[in-house]
């Protein structure tokens, strides 16, 4: 896996943990909300965002619950377990530090400042 894998798959995580910080969420609700506040910049299909929130459930981050809609059609909505707002916040922090950190190389290496 490299260096842009592991940065989508961090990156992924890290919106969908913030998303769910604030509401239970189902997938195709929290994939509309990414292209919406993103400006549709951060498009992720639902097919790719499924693995990711069964990895965080399988770490015991998020919990997921079913709910009927309709007569049949069943809804699974998926709720940040307190170890999850532990990573979240970390993860948080580690990421906006990284950011910091890419920012300033590029304003002094780069010539692109703000």
């Amino acid at each position: 896996m490299g260096i842009s894998d592991n940065l989508k798959r961090g990156v992924t995580e890290l919106v969908l943990l913030s998303l769910l910080s604030e509401q239970d969420m189902y997938g195709y609700e929290m994939a509309q909300a990414l292209r919406e506040r993103s400006h549709g910049k951060f498009v992720l299909q639902e097919t790719s965002m499924y693995p990711t929130l069964y990895r965080l459930q399988d770490g015991g981050y998020i919990s997921a619950r079913e709910e009927l809609v309709g007569k049949r059609r069943k809804r699974t909505y998926y709720h940040l377990e307190p170890a999850g707002e532990a990573y979240f916040r970390q993860s948080l922090a580690e990421y906006l530090g990284v950011q910091e950190g890419v920012r300033a190389i590029l304003r002094l290496e780069g010539g692109t400042g703000e």
